[in-house]
């Protein structure tokens, strides 16, 4: 079964480069991969970050949606518990106005658990390998405790002081109300988004477990995005848990998944390791608590001493990524749509260079089909 491909795109600042840099090279992708076929071009959500300038996705949706005429743009996601749900409902209402019938609302629950919710059953600590794909053991989240209290300042720069993140289903709920046209307050008043009310848009749900996320977007019908590039351990357990939880609505009659990989694609599988070499040194820089990085160049990857302990933080992100000749990775993406039973796939290609990026995305369309 051939599954359409989409894009997940953090517009990447190199090492050397700005965020105009990296916008206009968003940009330059985005219309380029429409002419390859891909379905979708999605924006990440990220702050903080020194190499990545996709902080805003709605500004670089408008951006992108503008500069193309056919491939749908969204969100990968909008961080629900940064913004009120009327707030996300008049950005992506103004952005269907102006590109009406283009536009997806992906949102995630921007990675905080409220303290009274009980987390999912963690995945297997062993690597296994399920009919040909690898689904590694858990990121150990343990590393990043000396980060902590660093990772609470920035995420409280992020909201009003003294604000509290609803409960996720809540907040998706007050969304789709809005979208309706139907929100009513809890002492009945009523109030409108616009513009918002009646967009036209496609809403996603993205998880990277079989928690809320996943429950949430299976209970109200939804297509959900699960994360096989973030969080290759869990990402069976994410897929089943919201098949598992999914009931037919107005918007889907049966279950719609998407899940993402990193990929990098070269002529000869040689060049692919060559310009996926700074990957790990860039996952170090996110998981050890800095924030992304500015991308690095392969030989300011090479300079890098790797101890054990790096090697352990980043294995299970490299292990999984998917590096190699076109039709290399074409079969191995095969494999994670058999495996997962995904009704499309979403890539993430990382590469200083931005030409070496766009030929990637450009092979691996030329594979696919």
């Amino acid at each position: 079964m051939t599954v359409p491909l989409s894009i997940l795109d953090l517009a990447p600042i190199p090492s050397g480069g700005t965020a105009r840099d990296a916008i206009r090279n968003t940009v330059d992708l985005a219309r380029r991969a429409e002419s390859f076929g891909y379905r979708r071009y999605w924006l990440a959500e990220h702050h903080f970050a020194a190499g990545v300038a996709s902080s805003a996705p709605a500004v670089l949706i408008g951006l992108v949606a503008a500069a193309t005429s056919r491939i749908r743009v969204g969100s990968g996601a909008v961080q629900l518990g940064h913004q009120t749900p009327v707030a996300v409902v008049e950005q992506f209402g103004l952005l269907d106005a102006a590109h009406p019938g283009r536009i997806d609302l992906g949102l995630g629950r921007s990675g905080r658990r409220r303290a009274e919710e009980r987390p999912p059953a963690p995945p297997s600590s062993e690597a296994r390998v399920v009919d040909g794909l690898l689904i590694p053991p858990p990121f150990d989240f343990s590393a990043l405790i000396k980060a902590a209290p660093h990772l609470a300042f920035q995420a409280s720069l992020l909201q009003q002081p003294g604000a509290e993140t609803p409960d996720f289903a809540d907040q998706l709920d007050d969304v789709q109300a809005f979208l309706a046209g139907t929100y009513t307050s809890p002492d009945g008043q009523s109030a409108h988004a616009i513009p918002g009310e009646g967009a036209e848009v496609e809403l996603w749900i993205l998880g990277s477990s079989g928690g809320q996320s996943a429950q949430v977007a299976g209970e109200r019908g939804l297509p959900f995005a699960a994360n096989y590039h973030v969080s290759p351990a869990s990402v069976l357990e994410a897929v089943e848990a919201y098949r598992e939880a999914f009931k037919p609505s107005g918007v889907l009659a049966e279950p719609y998944v998407i899940v993402s990989a990193d990929a990098v694609v070269a002529r000869d599988e040689a060049t692919a390791r060559e310009l996926a070499k700074p990957y790990g040194l860039w996952v170090r820089s996110i998981r050890t608590g800095q924030g992304a990085m500015p991308y690095p160049t392969p030989e300011e990857a090479d300079a890098h001493v790797w101890s054990e302990e790096d090697r352990k933080l980043v294995a299970d992100r490299l292990d999984t990524q998917f590096v190699g000749d076109p039709e290399a990775v074409a079969d191995g993406l095969r494999v994670l749509q058999r495996v997962t039973g995904a009704d499309e796939l979403l890539i993430t290609t990382i590469t200083h260079d931005h030409d070496d990026r766009v030929r990637s995305y450009e092979l691996l369309a030329e594979a696919w089909r």
